[in-house]
This record gives structure tokens, sequence and C-alpha cells, in this order.
């Protein structure tokens, strides 16, 4: 049986939550975020990290969200994510 660890949760000053994880992924799907940071970075004129060009793609893929699920209901699954082969 595998012990579930829960990554800690840091609350922003704009009403928004921060978690780190490590996830591996192929050299391709970095790539794409790379790809995807210089698209935002040509839309907002300043260099953009990978961080943010996930956090914008998470962003703008999934409905908003104005208040938490009820404790019973399951997220979806995310589909807008790169592919991601191997284990994370």
């Amino acid at each position: 049986m595998s012990e579930r660890i829960t990554p800690p949760m840091q609350a922003l000053p704009d009403g928004e939550a921060e978690i780190s994880l490590v996830v591996r992924i192929p050299w391709e799907d970095v790539a794409r975020l790379g790809q995807e940071a210089g698209r935002l970075a040509s839309q907002t004129g300043r260099p953009v990290t990978l961080d943010e060009a996930v956090s914008y793609r998470l962003r703008s893929t999934r409905p908003s969200a104005s208040h938490a699920k009820p404790a019973g209901e399951q997220p979806a699954a995310v589909s807008a994510l790169p592919r991601i082969s191997g284990t994370a």
C-alpha cells in the first residue's frame, strides 16, 4: 500500500493558492511548454517561465471556479495538459 503525501499549499495575496509538485515528463513535452511560454511572452511583451506557461494553460482551459466543490465531489480529469508518458 502506498502512503499518500500531501504537498504543502501556500495561500497567495490575490486569493489563489500555490502548490509545488515534481513531475517527470519527456523532453518533447518540455519543448511544447517552451513553445507555449514563447507564445505567451510574445503576447505579454516580457519573458515568461515554464511555470507561468503551465499556470496560464491550466487557467485558460478550465471553467472558472468561483468556489470550492463540496467535499463529496471528485475533480474532473485534466485533459488540457500536454501528453505525459512515463511516471509522474
